[in-house]
């Protein structure tokens, strides 16, 4: 009797295990195409941080202002893009 279940449920699982591979890239194919479309798996576009500024916590200091040291930064030797001032330019 096991031995003619353990076929049944391989193929069920692995069935199962199609369907959910194919949902999970479906959901990345459509996600790009439409803003307006949501499916089921997008999320709200009130979500969406795009163009709003991010502080990270490790640049604030005790008082929870952004620190005024100097920091560490890493260029990699292909980076061509120039560094960008924290600063505001004086007028």
């Amino acid at each position: 009797m096991l031995s003619n279940f353990l076929p049944v449920l391989y193929g069920l699982s692995v069935f199962i295990l199609l369907i959910v591979a194919a949902r999970v890239m479906l959901n990345g194919f459509f996600s790009g195409q439409s803003l307006n479309k949501k499916n089921s798996f997008s999320k709200k576009k009130d979500d969406d941080r795009t163009g709003l500024v991010t502080v990270h916590p490790e640049l604030l200091n005790d008082n929870g202002c952004i620190t005024d040291e100097d920091l560490l930064t890493v260029r990699f030797s292909k980076d061509t893009d120039h560094p960008q001032s924290s600063e505001k330019p004086s007028e």
